[in-house]
Formats: C-alpha cells, sequence, structure tokens
C-alpha cells in the first residue's frame, strides 16, 4: 500500500510540477490535475489487453512532458524563456561548451551524465508508477470508478466556482495548456526558417558603391564594443543604479575634459540573460536574429554587416578581439573582418574570472599594442567583445596600473583574493552586488582606456549585448540596453543630431528605444552621403 502512495504522489508532483522556477512553491502542488483524472478514466475502460500498454505510453508521456518543464525551468533561470522544441536544441551544447570552460572536462562530463541518469530515471519511475496504479485501479474497478467520479466532479465544480490556490486556479490543466502553447510555438519556428529568408532578401545597402559608403568617418578609427550583460537594469535599478550612475557620470565628465563628447540612448535586443551572439549579429546585420537557425542562415549568406561595410569600402582595416572565442571562429569572415584575436592570442597568462578568460583591461591594452598603437597605420575599424562582465561574476577582477599589465601576472593575486562561484550565488543580493561590481570594471576600462590612448580621429560606439539573467533583473521582462556614441570631433556628434539621444555616457529614461536590428541601416544613413 505505501508503494502505491507513493507512485500516486510521483505522478500528481509530476503533473502539478510547475515549467517556472518561480512558480515552484507548496501552493503549486495544492491542486487537482484534470488530465491525471482524464487519463485515470481512459486507462479505466480500456479493455484488459490493451490497459498495460495504454498504461506504459501514458507513463512515458507524464515522464516526457515532466523533463520538458525542467528543461524550461533552466532556459526561464537563464534566458527568461521556455525552451523551443525546434530551434534551441544547439543550445544545450553551448550550455555544455559552459560548463567545460567553468568547471573542467570532469564538471562537463559529471553534469551530462547526472543530467543523463535524470532523465532515465525520471521516465522509470513515471512509466512504473503509472503501470503500478492502473493495475491496483484495475484490480479495484468498482472503487476506482467511484473515485475518478468524485474527482471529476470536483474538478469540474472547482472550474464553475473558480476556486483558486496561491493565485493559480484549483482545477488545473497546466499540462493540457502546456502541450498546446508547445504545439503552436512548434508550427511558428518550423516557418521562421522561410520568414527569415523573405526578411533577409530585402537589404537597403547591398548595391551601394563602396565610394559612398561611411563617407562621413573617413580617416577615423571607429571600436565598436560590446559589454557583456549591460543592460538597463545595471542603469536603472535602484539596486545598482546609484553605481552604475556615478560611474557613467564620472566618465562623462573625465573624458569631456579629454575633448570627447557622447550621447546615448537604448537598443531593444532580441534576447535576454545569454546568446550574445544572437544580439551581436543583430546589431551588425540590420536583422532580428534571434535563434540558431537565424544566425546559421545569416552567417552563410552575402548580407552587407556593419563591419563588412567598412571593410568593402577598402579605406579601413578591420579587425576583431573576441577573447571568449576559444575555437576555430568561420564567422570572422562573414562579418568582414581582416584579422581575429581570440582568446588564444591575446598574449594573455594570468588567470581567468570564472568564464571570462581575459580582463577586460587587459583585452584593451593588447588591442592597444597589437593595433591601434601602431605608428604609421591606416584608419582601423575594430569589433571589441568585452567578456568580464560575463556570468557567474564570480570572481570580479579589478583595475591596475596600465604599465603593470605586462602579461597579466599582475591579475594572479586579484583572482586569488576574488570570491568563488558559491560566495557569489548563495543570495540573489550577492549576485546582484557582484555583477554591479564587474559592470563598473568594464566601463572603468573601457572609459580609462579611451582617456588614455584615444585622439580627435576616435570614434567609440559601444553597448549592452543583452540584459543579465533573471536572478539579477528580478524577472524584468525589458530587453534594452544602452548604447553610447562618444567622439571628439564634433562633426560626427552633428551626424546624429537628429536621433534624440541623451547628452553624457547615460541615456535618459525616455530616451530614444529602437529595436537592435535598426541601429545598422540608421548608422550607415546617418554616416553616409548627406543630401544637399
Amino acid at each position: 500500500m505505501g508503494v502505491s502512495v507513493l507512485a500516486a504522489g510521483l505522478l500528481l508532483a509530476a503533473l502539478l510540477l510547475p515549467n517556472q522556477p518561480d512558480l515552484l512553491t507548496p501552493t503549486a502542488f495544492l491542486r487537482l490535475p484534470g488530465e491525471g483524472i482524464l487519463l485515470a478514466a481512459v486507462l479505466l475502460v480500456l479493455p484488459p489487453r490493451a490497459r498495460r500498454t495504454g498504461a506504459v505510453a501514458v507513463g512515458v508521456l507524464i515522464g516526457l512532458v515532466a523533463l520538458l518543464k525542467c528543461v524550461d525551468m533552466g532556459f526561464y533561470s537563464v534566458l527568461f524563456r521556455p525552451f523551443d522544441l525546434v530551434l534551441d536544441w544547439g543550445l544545450l551544447g553551448n550550455a555544455a561548451d559552459y560548463l567545460r570552460e567553468t568547471s573542467g572536462r570532469a564538471g562537463e562530463l559529471a553534469a551530462l551524465t547526472g543530467a543523463l541518469l535524470l532523465a532515465v530515471a525520471a521516465l522509470a519511475l513515471t512509466t512504473g508508477a503509472t503501470v503500478r496504479l492502473t493495475t491496483l485501479m484495475a484490480r479495484h474497478r468498482a472503487r476506482a470508478v467511484r473515485v475518478v467520479l468524485v474527482l471529476g466532479t470536483a474538478w469540474i465544480t472547482c472550474v464553475v466556482l473558480g476556486l483558486r490556490s496561491g493565485g493559480v486556479p484549483v482545477a488545473s490543466t497546466l499540462d493540457a495548456d502546456l502541450l498546446g502553447d508547445r504545439a503552436k510555438q512548434v508550427r511558428v519556428s518550423l516557418a521562421d526558417a522561410r520568414l527569415f529568408r523573405r526578411e533577409a532578401a530585402v537589404d537597403a545597402f547591398a548595391d551601394t558603391p563602396p565610394g559612398k559608403l561611411l563617407t562621413g568617418l573617413r580617416g577615423k578609427d571607429v571600436l565598436f564594443t560590446f559589454i557583456e550583460s549591460y543592460g538597463r537594469s545595471a542603469v536603472e535599478d535602484p539596486g545598482m543604479a546609484p553605481r552604475i550612475s556615478a560611474v557613467l557620470r564620472r566618465g562623462t565628465a573625465a573624458l569631456r575634459a579629454a575633448g570627447f563628447r557622447a550621447r546615448s540612448g537604448w537598443l531593444r535586443s532580441p534576447v535576454t540573460g545569454g546568446g550574445s551572439w544572437l544580439a551581436h549579429s543583430t546589431f551588425l546585420s540590420g536583422l532580428w536574429v534571434n535563434n540558431q537557425q537565424r544566425f546559421r542562415t545569416l552567417t552563410s549568406s552575402d548580407r552587407t554587416t556593419l563591419t563588412g561595410a567598412f571593410r568593402r569600402t577598402g579605406a579601413w582595416r578591420t579587425v576583431g578581439v573576441v577573447p571568449g572565442v576559444l575555437v576555430a571562429w568561420p564567422e570572422g569572415r562573414f562579418f568582414g573582418l581582416d584579422h581575429v584575436y581570440d582568446g588564444h592570442h591575446l598574449d594573455y597568462h594570468g588567470p581567468d574570472f570564472g568564464w571570462s578568460q581575459v580582463p577586460d583591461q587587459f583585452t584593451l591594452e593588447t588591442f592597444r599594442r597589437r593595433e591601434f598603437g601602431k605608428r604609421g597605420r591606416g584608419p582601423l575599424m575594430a569589433e571589441i567583445i568585452l567578456t568580464s562582465s560575463h556570468y557567474p561574476w564570480a570572481p570580479v577582477p579589478r583595475p591596475v596600473d596600465w604599465a603593470a599589465l605586462g602579461d597579466g601576472s599582475v591579475f594572479q593575486q586579484i583572482r586569488r583574493d576574488g570570491k568563488t562561484e558559491q560566495e557569489v550565488w548563495r543570495s540573489p543580493q550577492s549576485v546582484r552586488a557582484e555583477y554591479r561590481a564587474s559592470v563598473e570594471y568594464s566601463l572603468n576600462s573601457l572609459v580609462g582606456f579611451l582617456r588614455r590612448y584615444g585622439n580627435e580621429n576616435t570614434v567609440l560606439v559601444f553597448l549592452g549585448d543583452h540584459q543579465p539573467v533573471p536572478t539579477v533583473t528580478a524577472n524584468s521582462p525589458r530587453k534594452d540596453v544602452p548604447v553610447t556614441l562618444v567622439a571628439r570631433d564634433p562633426k560626427v556628434l552633428d551626424r546624429i543630431s537628429g536621433w534624440g539621444w541623451t547628452e553624457g555616457l547615460k541615456p535618459a529614461e525616455n530616451a530614444p528605444i529602437w529595436a537592435m536590428n535598426s541601429f545598422r541601416n540608421r548608422f550607415l544613413k546617418a554616416f553616409g552621403p548627406q543630401p544637399g
């Protein structure tokens, strides 16, 4: 009898398990699952020969849906959305790569083995429990029919009366609703490839002669710099905004003293929590790239990217500085980069900082030494990815004297003094504090670089790629990120005077919010030939 009670409890828990972590509360399990009552009725009316087969099928189905809900919870925790059954399988590989880079090969294998064992165990347990309860119901058929009728009547009564527990209906249809939504999502995802191809076929700058591209920036060094996870929450959340605002305010004053002016606005990213490469490609391509299928389609095309437009002119050397890339990166050619400095080619011999392989200050100094500071060079366009503010923000590097950076060994003691991931992730407050510190470090590094090495021909565009994970944003649905253009030449800022951006490094709350894929066209138009 005790085993049967456990089996019933297991199936009830699987049926009522929510697919979002913030809904995982005790009251979530104080409900009547309509699917369970209906499936029990179906199994009771099946003939004996088909009943066992049906019980196995129902048990496997319950187990699969429970596993899907567990995967959903993982996606909601990082990306603030459910798992896409068509488009998201490639992201599981990215998750494995992240585990390998942060926990080593052994940690990756342990996590993958644990996940596989959990999946097998879940399916075995739900199937075994369903078979056992079905056998018990068949053995006591009359009593089972009465129980199902009572539960069915209770479920209908709860629907009619609108009874709720913990803010949700007592009469649950969680799994049915989940499967219905997922069926709609599958149809949309399957059609997404055709939709994206139609969107990509429209390119306002595909046939623009090289001589008419970026004429307003000729002779300038243009640096497009992404700050990892630098989102609107960093600038406006009451728990983080005072410190970040102070950094931006001091940075604005320091750059103004050096002769620079800045304008800032907002971009709406296609992703949140992760998927940086999707945001990068959206910004550079002028297309909305919010899944891996779109990314693969884009990078196998001949689309004109923002960085590629600089190369097309023949007036700039184009380079990419991507410290987070540790494997072959053929996409660099698609983005029009003459040379790429990945994580293995930055001459860094210091420690890593969580996922980030190279502190931002060292990344910028290496770029200066390898490219920006060369004498007698021509104009330069660079795409620079700063990774120190990447999840899990443990530990966070600290600024050092630029002249003392050397080969990066100076960061050894800073790494030893830093907090571990276990210390940081003991509470949401600690996570938010370290995220804020990481963004401060990235911003200070970038402002320090520009003050130290920038000149009248330097134009910097820097932006966040996406909002951080929901633990930091408190589940905010906003996907906005700050974007800023800095230059010493007033003619450069005159070109964007009609954008309505805020003066300084901090965008105002009511500054324009553009979809990130609109930036390419706006930028190329602003810095192309002007009418009249």
